[in-house]
């Protein structure tokens, strides 16, 4: 069945046909390979909700959505603003004052991310641009008065990497949304008047290469009219020939239709999945957007994040991390630090990493964990704990007579020692480096 998609995949591709508005069609569009190969990409939660700051950015529905609402919303809401309080006047408070895409992105591009997704829209509606169909509740009216979408995609483009936008189908409290939902999604007012119109105007003004939706599982595809969009946006968007999407389209899609596959919030797939996906995850484990209570102990550490990412990419899987920028437009400097400490890695490691595939074992536990990728006729094994001895057991590879291995940051060849007639392998490792992420990656040459 798998090779039957392919195969189909490239006779569309080499006819230049037209998908049509139905996930069969849809389904065989092949996958740009600039994503495949990029890997490894950051994830951005910006918004109104960044200025309460607290709980996560639901905290809008944790507070007044939710029944019973969540009484530590309520309480601090009592406790730090005036009765009667709304929570658009949180975006008088969104000033982003000192933002600056430039910096912005270098820190993006130090940390060896290829691409960049930005909140376009959460599901409280706020647009970070000068929507025309969000009057007054974007980021050019009112809070910042600045078109963040379009300051950071320069930013971000020219420094050679990817620019996407996360997108939110659905709002909590928009009056046609309301409506359509009381309907049972018999009524499409808010898609046709809201939604749509919205989308088309955002990928025409800003080309986005990744398209990440989100907020679909109230209702379906249908409701959504998801086939039709991405058979235009597949067939006549200024981005038809790179653009990637989720599977975020409606109730029943995640892991089923799309482009790569999410399923689910940091996703992790216990064995090789048969479709490309992605695990998005976030530095902050308690929430996607800026928290004021944020702790040291809430946060993923630097070698957790690289650990992380290894077991991704060998599964075949892209990694987006997260981070949550403070309404004045800081990226705390605790997230530039796990952001610039995964550059480091990647910059003597990044050889396993990006254009990876997956190798026909992923992972073996020998003498430590280890985790494969390979690269044409290189195989790479990472190590994501320290041996205890000098040296290092692979059971998995079959050697030959021109076997060599390379510690990648080291110049010189390891020497190493069969286990078994043409398989396995014991390696003397130099004085491992005390890298940042505590990983560290050996290249095999001459290994099946």
């Amino acid at each position: 069945m798998i090779f039957l998609t392919f195969v189909l995949a490239l006779v569309t591709l080499a006819s230049g046909a037209r998908y049509t508005a139905d996930w069969t069609s849809l389904d065989t569009r092949p996958l740009p390979s600039w994503y495949d190969e990029a890997k490894v990409g950051i994830f951005i939660h910006w918004g109104v909700f960044s200025v309460p700051a607290f709980d996560s950015e639901w905290f809008w529905w944790h507070w007044q959505g939710q029944k019973p609402p969540d009484p530590n919303c309520v309480a601090y809401m009592n406790k730090n603003y005036p009765p009667g309080f709304r929570y658009p006047e949180f975006a008088n408070e969104f000033h982003a004052q000192f933002f600056e895409p430039e910096e912005w992105a270098n820190i993006f591009n130090a940390s060896g991310a290829k691409y960049v997704v930005l909140t376009a829209k959460h599901h409280e509606g706020f647009t970070n641009w000068e929507s025309p169909n969000s009057w007054n509740w974007n980021s050019v009216d009112t809070g910042p008065h600045k078109d963040l979408v379009g300051e950071l995609g320069e930013a971000v483009r020219k420094r050679s990497m990817h620019f996407g936008l996360y997108n939110s189908l659905y709002e909590w409290f928009h009056p046609l949304y309301l409506m359509d939902k009381q309907n049972g999604f018999k009524t499409q007012e808010f898609v046709l008047h809201k939604l749509l119109p919205e989308l088309y105007n955002m990928v025409v003004r800003y080309r986005p290469e990744v398209i990440w939706s989100d907020g679909d599982w109230e209702a379906p595809d249908t409701y959504w009219n998801s086939t039709q969009f991405l058979a235009w946006l597949y067939n006549d968007s200024p981005v038809k020939d790179t653009v990637v999407t989720n599977d975020r389209w409606g109730a029943g899609c995640a892991c089923k239709h799309g482009g790569y596959y999410n399923c689910e919030d940091k996703y992790t797939p216990g064995q090789l999945p048969a479709h490309k996906w992605e695990k998005c995850t976030s530095v902050d484990t308690l929430s996607w957007g800026y928290r004021r209570n944020m702790k040291m102990s809430d946060l993923m550490d630097l070698p957790t994040i690289i650990e992380d990412l290894v077991h991704t990419v060998a599964l075949g899987g892209n990694y987006l991390l997260n981070v949550g920028p403070t309404p004045d437009g800081m990226i705390p400097a605790l997230f530039e630090e796990r952001l610039r400490g995964v550059g480091a890695w990647l910059y003597v490691n990044g050889e396993a990493v990006y254009a990876s595939k997956p190798w026909r074992v992923q992972m073996e536990n020998a003498s430590v964990p280890v985790w494969y990728t390979s690269k044409g006729d290189s195989i790479f094994a990472i190590l994501t704990t320290k041996p205890p001895k000098s040296t290092v057991q692979l059971l998995e590879p079959k050697t030959s007579a021109n076997t060599k291995v390379m510690l990648l940051g080291n110049p010189k060849p390891l020497s190493w020692s069969p286990i078994k007639p043409n398989a396995g392998l014991a390696i003397a490792l130099p004085e491992l480096p005390c890298t940042a992420g505590q990983a560290w990656t050996l290249k095999l040459d001459g290994v099946k």
